[in-house]
């Protein structure tokens, strides 16, 4: 069940009853008042100074007797594991140690949404959660809340955390056409997005760069696409690890296949796909976006996304549409036939409406809700915002949620973007619902997204430049708006937790002058 588990045959320790269960239920802790140093900061939370010591030879997990989850759960037997090597990250298990009685049982309940509580007191700690993705939060709030003394002994405090996330979600967009990111570095990524109780990967996979996704269905797609047809690509066996690395951290996997710009990689493994471009009545040689007017496009898009949405089981697809130029198909002369044709007149707007309608109907038939950047809107589901510094965002979140459309807001996320000194503050400040709408308008706003485009970035430098600085969103997407105004007091809260990301083998950058009491080991 968990790395720490005494046979059963053990003695029964004072504090369990039968079936692994307290004899009584557990007592409420007196509400005290001093910070805790989690991170992003818990919805409601009390601490005291009481402490108990955890001995690792002795501490394991066991699930509730009445919990819905048991021995068996994938997810939470994986994190059981996990945690016990995050919470005592210098500890190596000898095995006669594992008779010893236990100082800390953490009990779990697991019933029904992302809401758990989680308390320490009276010599054990309880974590209820509605749901098995609760759970792993509250896992990551109970691994933050244990510390070491001066001499390496375990502690951690009576505590009294309920929890819920205030937004549903809460991404981080890693571009892998710019630059190629191995396998390692997006696992890596992985695992700091659930220190931060992040929940969606939005896999930018391809771009105009390269096309590393290698189809079965098409495989000229990377052969010819990609940078290099062997050492970078993404296999679906590559895929496919990728999703259950993620799942079992309670993070789903959104992958974006953007068109119909964005598209020169396609256009290599994929002939008749793209506009050609003509200059004085002849074809210069050039190609624009995808050729909206052919059957073929649609009938393309139709088996690529069906393999897609085999390989790829979220319900959700990102199809882009962002940054059309219109250049190529205003030259073509079979593209402006087809607009008179359809009445669309010379406005191009329409006809790029035109394809992203026929595909979105396309990724309808497969059961997967379209997601879209803000360029385009009319026959969308969800939109993502991008554009635009506050007071020009604020205007979109207006006008796309006074349409009744959902939201996730990244225009003020852009972290690829760097400044010297802390920037990070200039993340944490941001009011997703502070713009003019009803509340019924607000509700809309699902979330937000941190974005990491790769112009600039690759696996040298995506960790540094990713962390802490995305953490300052995680809070502000997880945590109360008014609880966590204040930069200067998430100062030193994102300073230690900075210093766990760099135990916990993250390549961190620092946040300002300052040292860890264990440095990054890796370099």
């Amino acid at each position: 069940l968990a790395p720490h588990r005494p046979p059963r045959d053990r003695p029964t320790p004072p504090l369990r009853g039968p079936g692994c269960r307290p004899r009584a239920p557990l007592r409420r802790c007196p509400r005290y008042i001093p910070p805790l140093r989690v991170w992003p900061m818990p919805q409601i939370s009390a601490s005291s100074p009481e402490q108990y010591p955890l001995n690792p030879e002795a501490f394991y997990f066991e699930y509730g007797r009445q919990s819905e989850a048991q021995p068996g759960c994938s997810v939470l037997d994986a994190a059981f594991k996990r945690y016990f090597s995050l919470i005592f990250p210098d500890y190596f298990p000898v095995t006669k140690n594992f008779e010893l009685f236990h100082d800390i049982l953490i009990f779990l309940d697991v019933p029904i949404s992302l809401k758990y509580n989680l308390s320490v007191c009276a010599g054990q700690a309880s974590l209820k959660a509605e749901t098995v993705w609760g759970a792993l939060r509250g896992l990551e709030t109970f691994s933050q809340l244990v510390y070491q003394d001066d001499f390496g002994s375990f502690f951690v405090n009576k505590t009294d955390i309920e929890d819920f996330p205030r937004f549903q979600f809460r991404g981080i967009l890693l571009d892998t056409s710019r630059h190629y990111l191995p396998v390692q570095a997006i696992l890596k990524t992985l695992d700091a997005m659930a220190y931060s109780k992040f929940n969606v990967f939005h896999w930018h996979i391809v771009d105009d760069p390269s096309f590393p996704y290698q189809s079965q269905t098409f495989p000229d797609l990377s052969a010819k696409g990609a940078f290099h047809p062997m050492t970078h690509i993404y296999t679906q066996t590559d895929v496919q690890r990728v999703i259950s690395y993620a799942r079992l951290r309670g993070i789903r996997v959104l992958p974006e296949f953007d068109s119909p710009g964005h598209t020169q990689s396609w256009g290599k493994g994929q002939s008749d796909l793209l506009t050609p471009c003509y200059k004085g009545g002849t074809p210069s040689g050039a190609f624009g976006p995808v050729n909206p007017t052919l059957p073929s496009t649609y009938q393309f898009i139709a088996r690529l996304f069906k393999e897609v949405s085999s390989v790829f089981p979220d319900s959700y697809i990102h199809l882009g549409g962002d940054e059309v130029n219109f250049f190529c198909w205003k030259s073509n002369p079979d593209v402006r036939a087809f607009m008179q044709k359809m009445g669309f007149g010379t406005d191009f707007t329409k006809l790029e409406a035109f394809y992203m309608e026929s595909i979105v109907n396309i990724t309808s038939t497969l059961n997967k809700t379209a997601i879209v950047w803000q360029d385009v809107f009319d026959y969308h589901e969800l939109l993502h915002i991008w554009k635009g510094v506050p007071y020009d965002y604020t205007k979109e979140l207006s006008r796309i949620t006074k349409a009744g459309k959902r939201v996730v807001l990244a225009a003020p996320w852009y972290i690829n973007h760097i400044a010297y000194g802390q920037d990070w503050r200039k993340s944490y400040t941001v009011q997703p619902l502070n713009f003019s709408g009803t509340e019924e308008q607000k509700k809309l706003v699902i979330g937000g997204e941190v974005c990491m485009w790769g112009e600039y970035v690759d696996a040298t430098n995506l960790t540094p430049r990713l962390w802490p600085r995305a953490s300052a969103a995680a809070e502000r997407l997880w945590s109360d708006e008014k609880q966590t105004s204040s930069v200067e007091k998430a100062f030193p809260r994102l300073q230690d937790f900075r210093c766990k990301l760099l135990r916990r083998g993250i390549q961190a950058e620092p946040l300002y002058v300052g040292h860890c009491r264990h440095e990054y080991q890796g370099i």
